[in-house]
């Protein structure tokens, strides 16, 4: 089999485009990178398969997650810098009320507005550390392009613009203070495509025809704020628009029409992104990109990782660091955490992964607040436990105003969720899954995984009878995602299983009456319920 023909079959389902441009001979070479034969890991799939997830974050379960940047501005929710330029969308009607049209006042100009005037990192870290949080991640860049540090590779930064703060410093010294593993989330990738409806324009009304401002160029700044700065740099805009309405997913992942960064692009993020990991030292970094970023088209991803794994193992003399990505294939899930959004796997995974989810929104957005659509602090702690028992990891968003707060609502649920770790995170943290990740009515009601994830809240609700199994050690957790209403519970798995030595409620102390069958494990609880939210067995004997 020759190479051209190797290629395509590795390359199927990218771009036609990106296809043209390589076999003419146009396309790029690979990026020079860190690569030699005393490193460790190289920037190849199998080479990157050797990973094993570190200790620490299998330990820590549950991480929590300031997805907080210029978006947040408006209160008005996700992909802002995006839907603010759909004509007749909810996010365009509100821009144009609150700042006026998109062809006077762009995405750059929110940036602007964005201060970050009340932002206390160590308050709310410290306040996440109270909740349980094993680990601390803060948005490092979204797509709307705009790094929370700086580099000299990009001067549309948090300490050239809005706040003109390093925000990233600021969550890193705070959750190092608290002794959490810090992390950085990397979106930064996408902004290529995520800004192409900058470059429109209205179809209708008074301002039919003219150009939003995603087509400005610098010497237009002269005597604004932005004297000085490209917002072709930000709005990464001076190319040719994918093919419109196609597959989204499938452009996302640089297939189906979709347009392919230029090569001093994908140089750009290569170089930002290492500065990020060198200069802030991660302990983990999650990408939102399929597998990693910029893959297939490039190999910028496989550098990134290689360089962080063989970086990580100077500083530590082992691999102590942690990526993740999303919609793996097996090879790839062997090469670093598989990450799914807003959902979960219906089995125990073989390998470590995580969960990654939010109170409400992903950018702050007052109608989650006002509408009282926050997910509950039950919520929170049945979905981590269901994951926990799959051998997962939970990460969870707060979402963050644009001034640096949270709201008093969001506040009360992590406080609900601290009240419940308090009592009940040794069945949690270090834990293993059992034989059987649980049973119960929502046991086998999962829905299956859409793209990225997406199957959160589909299946039957969780229940009292639903049971989830940690170990520790010679130690079963079983626990129950309520409080049963009879003050009994039935544990079927534990039905011709060892024998049970001992049954403890976690938070009451004295050991509770039980008997054990063929049937299972009945036991009886005390009469007065120690939470609503989950109850925690702790049983020990020769079952484990």
């Amino acid at each position: 089999m020759n190479r051209r023909t190797l290629l395509k079959g590795a390359l199927a389902g990218v771009s036609s485009l990106y296809l043209s441009k390589l076999y003419s001979g146009t396309w790029m070479p690979p990026l020079a990178g860190q690569t030699g034969a005393g490193l460790r890991f190289q920037p190849t799939w199998d080479s990157l398969s050797g990973y094993q997830v570190p200790d620490w974050y299998r330990d820590a379960k549950f991480g929590l997650w300031a997805h907080w940047g210029p978006q947040c501005q408006p209160e008005y929710g996700d992909w802002y810098a995006q839907g603010m330029y759909r004509e007749g969308g909810d996010q365009y009607k509100y821009h144009c009320k609150k700042y006026g049209h998109p062809s006077k006042f762009g995405f750059k100009d929110v940036i602007n507005e964005w201060k970050a005037d009340q932002w206390d990192p160590e308050e709310l870290v410290a306040l996440y550390k109270k909740a349980g949080a094993g680990y601390f991640v803060a948005l490092a860049n979204h797509h709307d392009n705009l790094d929370l540090y700086p580099t000299k590779y990009h001067k549309w930064n948090s300490t050239r613009v809005g706040p003109r703060k390093d925000i990233i410093k600021g969550w890193a010294d705070a959750a190092r203070a608290n002794g959490l593993p810090f992390g950085v989330s990397v979106h930064a990738s996408h902004a290529w495509t995520f800004y192409e409806a900058s470059q429109g324009a209205d179809k209708s009304g008074p301002f039919a025809g003219i150009s939003y401002d995603g087509k400005i160029t610098k010497d237009k700044g002269k005597g604004t704020w932005w004297e000085g700065l490209d917002p072709r740099e930000l709005y990464a805009q001076d190319h040719p628009l994918s093919t419109p309405n196609r597959d989204g997913h499938k452009q996302w992942n640089w297939g189906d029409g979709a347009s392919i960064p230029s090569k001093a692009y994908m140089e750009n993020f290569y170089k930002r992104t290492l500065a990020l990991i060198d200069n802030y030292e991660p302990d983990l970094v999650y990408f939102d990109d399929t597998a990693l970023p910029l893959w297939p088209v490039s190999d910028v991803g496989l550098k990134i990782a290689a360089h962080m794994y063989n970086t990580s193992i100077k500083k530590h003399g082992k691999l102590n660091a942690v990526i993740t990505g999303k919609i793996l294939d097996e090879q790839q899930r062997k090469c670093m955490v598989w990450d799914i959004e807003r959902g979960q796997s219906d089995r125990i995974e073989p390998l470590p992964w995580q969960t990654d989810t939010c109170l409400g929104n992903w950018h702050y957005d007052q109608r989650v607040y006002n509408g009282d659509h926050y997910k509950s602090a039950a919520t929170v702690i049945h979905t981590l436990c269901d994951v926990v028992s799959k051998n997962g990891n939970l990460l969870l968003s707060i979402p963050v105003r644009g001034n640096g707060t949270i709201d008093e609502k969001e506040r009360a649920i992590v406080e609900g969720i601290a009240s419940w770790m308090k009592v009940n995170s040794e069945a949690i943290y270090g834990s293993r899954p059992w034989t059987v990740f649980g049973e119960g009515p929502a046991a086998g009601s999962a829905a299956p995984l859409t793209a990225q994830g997406f199957n959160e809240g589909k299946g039957k609700p969780f229940s009292a009878a639903d049971i989830r199994f940690t170990t520790k050690g010679k130690i079963l957790y079983a626990i129950l995602l309520g409080w049963p209403e009879e003050n009994k519970i039935l544990v079927k798995s534990l039905g011709g299983k060892g024998k049970v030595a001992d049954v403890r409620l976690l938070g009451h102390g004295e050991p509770l009456e039980f008997s054990q069958s063929d049937q299972g494990l009945e036991v009886k609880f005390p009469g007065q319920p120690l939470s609503q939210h989950a109850a925690v067995l702790k049983i020990s004997g020769a079952i484990v």
